[in-house]
């Protein structure tokens, strides 16, 4: 395991103890947990903003767009049917969800 070396400002450090103090965790695993948090939450970001950059960049082009709507209208049946059985209803049931 690698070792690093951390300056923290007083007030940090002064919580940092505070909280090992409190959990019975030492500062290391603390900070170590903490770290592990940021850098999955950072590589999930990053993620996010390039699958949001390419499907901006994917329906700029109308071509996509309109290959979308016909996948979405193809599904509505199903989305439907799946929504009357999830909400008890049986296909063809004239009950509509907003009553």
């Amino acid at each position: 395991m690698a070792t690093l070396a951390l300056l923290l400002p007083n007030d940090l450090d002064r919580k940092l103890i505070a909280l090992a103090a409190q959990t019975h965790r030492n500062r290391s695993e603390l900070v170590r947990t903490a770290l592990e948090k940021f850098l999955r939450e950072l590589e999930r970001k990053q993620l996010m903003d390039t699958l949001v950059a390419e499907a901006k960049a994917a329906y700029a082009d109308e071509a996509v767009c309109q290959h979308a709507r016909e996948i979405a209208e193809e599904f509505l049946p199903l989305d439907n049917e799946a929504l009357d059985s999830a909400e008890g209803r049986k296909p063809g049931d004239p009950e509509q969800w907003w009553k």
